[in-house]
């Protein structure tokens, strides 16, 4: 299986997962910590990919997502987005609703 394909495969089998600097019990960059973060204070359950293991994840990940950054935050398949957009819908009340969408 192509590392694309892989990348497609991981986000739609799923519910919520984070592409990441390290891993969510160690996160290697600030940005990332800050999304573990969060996903901590909602309990909630989480696959998490260290693109740091593998520079081409990163590379495959941003062509198929059509974001630079990382960390990436996909729910139910869909792309949330990095550190900034998730700390924002946190601190507008947002988040939880699209994260209770990948339990139901």
């Amino acid at each position: 299986m192509e590392l694309k394909e892989k990348i497609i495969n991981d986000i739609k089998s799923n519910a919520i997962i984070l592409y990441m600097k390290g891993t969510k019990n160690m996160p290697q960059c600030g940005f990332s910590n800050s999304v573990v973060q969060i996903l901590n204070h909602y309990g909630i359950d989480y696959k998490d990919i260290n693109v740091l293991e593998n520079p081409n994840i990163r590379i495959a990940l941003s062509e198929y997502s059509n974001w630079p950054t990382i960390p990436q935050l996909f729910v139910k398949g869909e792309l949330i987005g990095g550190a900034d957009i998730t700390i924002e819908l946190h601190q507008k009340g947002e988040l939880l609703n699209i994260l209770d969408k990948a339990t139901s």
